[in-house]
């Protein structure tokens, strides 16, 4: 996982294509204004979806892990907290490949706090629980984009 913020992208360089496509198209776009959904970059090898919720207690929350897409979060308005941990310490159930969707179960061994022009890369082996409230539920409105991993 890595964690960062856009005023900082320099630093990031390094990261492989799929992922400078998120920023530039963060930086070229105003997602702010995006509809809540699916929106396609490049077919089904890259995309964004575009989410709006509250933030709420891990214990109404779901954990998570993906195979065919890493996730690249970026939060546009509000702050979660997302908890992570490695999906080798946790109990793997059976992945649900139409949903790309691996649930996970046990307990965070690290989390971040997202606030806007924050940002969360996931692989695939890092498991994620989103949107828990860092001190009080808040809404957020956040862009998650999907890179198919070659």
């Amino acid at each position: 996982m890595i964690f960062g913020n856009i005023k900082n992208l320099e630093e990031f360089a390094y990261l492989e294509k799929g992922i400078q496509e998120c920023f530039a198209y963060a930086a070229e776009n105003d997602l702010k204004s995006f509809e809540k959904g699916s929106h396609p970059i490049d077919g089904e090898r890259l995309f964004v979806n575009i989410v709006e919720y509250e933030t709420t207690t891990p214990e109404n929350r779901f954990w998570e892990a993906h195979r065919e897409y890493l996730d690249v979060h970026f939060m546009l308005d509000g702050e979660e907290q997302i908890n992570l941990n490695f999906i080798e310490n946790m109990e793997q159930k059976e992945f649900v490949p139409k949903d790309d969707f691996l649930p996970l179960e046990g307990a965070a061994n690290s989390h971040v706090i997202l606030k806007k022009g924050d940002f969360l890369v996931c692989y695939p082996h890092d498991g994620h629980m989103t949107a828990i409230q860092v001190e009080e539920p808040k809404k957020v409105k956040k862009a998650i984009f999907k890179v198919r991993i070659q």
